[in-house]
C-alpha cells in the first residue's frame, strides 16, 4: 500500500473519531463528513488545507475546520 493511501486512511479514522465524539467538521465554511474532507484532499493534492480547532469555554474541542489555502503562483 502506498504511503499516501495510509496517510488518508489515518486521516479518515481520526476524523471519524472526532465525528463520533460530536465534534463538527467544517470545510471551507460548510459542514463536511470525513469522506468529503478526504475527497477534497485527494482531488487537490497540490493544494493545502489549514486546520483550525474550535474549543468551548471549558477547553473541549467542539469544531474542526479545514480552510483551503491558496498558494501564490
Amino acid at each position: 500500500m502506498r504511503e499516501r493511501d495510509i496517510e488518508y486512511q489515518e486521516l479518515f479514522k481520526e476524523l471519524s473519531n472526532y465525528e463520533k465524539k460530536g465534534v463538527r467538521i467544517i470545510m471551507d465554511g460548510s459542514p463536511a463528513s470525513p469522506m468529503q474532507v478526504i475527497s477534497a484532499h485527494l482531488v487537490q493534492e497540490e493544494n493545502t488545507y489549514m486546520r483550525d480547532y474550535v474549543v468551548d469555554e471549558e477547553g473541549r474541542l467542539t469544531e474542526l475546520c479545514f480552510q483551503h489555502v491558496k498558494k501564490d503562483q
